[in-house]
């Protein structure tokens, strides 16, 4: 199974260098960098994870998330940010969060997650 994943951060070098790491893992990724264009893409549902900044310009991540949770239940969002603390992640874990991580993030910890959230989102029905 190929794993799709949705980025979604306002950090243009950041989401660039993090594709191209998963790609070359076997990933197909799709980007965005603000939410309001992040939920154009979950529209079709067709990423079984995102992972999402919690600081993005307009929607913030927790205001995606509510929205991917009613449009889109199945799919497994991971939250990445480097400006969250412990209010940030137990609302977003309240919200619906499959997990929360901080920046920097080693990039086999990250894979290992997406993998993991990938496999539940199978168990749901989202591939």
């Amino acid at each position: 199974m190929t794993i799709h994943v949705l980025l979604v951060d306002d950090e243009v070098d950041f989401v660039q260098t993090l594709a191209e790491r998963l790609r070359i893992r076997g990933m197909t990724v799709d980007t965005a960098h603000d939410g309001e264009h992040a939920l154009q893409i979950v529209n079709d549902c067709g990423a079984s994870v995102m992972v999402l900044d919690l600081r993005l310009p307009g929607m913030d991540g927790l205001e995606v998330l509510r929205h991917v949770r009613k449009q889109c239940p199945r799919m497994q969002v991971i939250m990445l940010t480097g400006h969250g603390g412990r209010k940030d992640e137990d609302s977003a874990r309240v919200i619906g969060a499959y997990e929360y991580l901080n920046k920097p993030v080693d990039i086999s910890q990250l894979s290992e997650v997406i993998a993991a959230a990938a496999e539940e989102a199978a168990l749901q029905g989202a591939e």
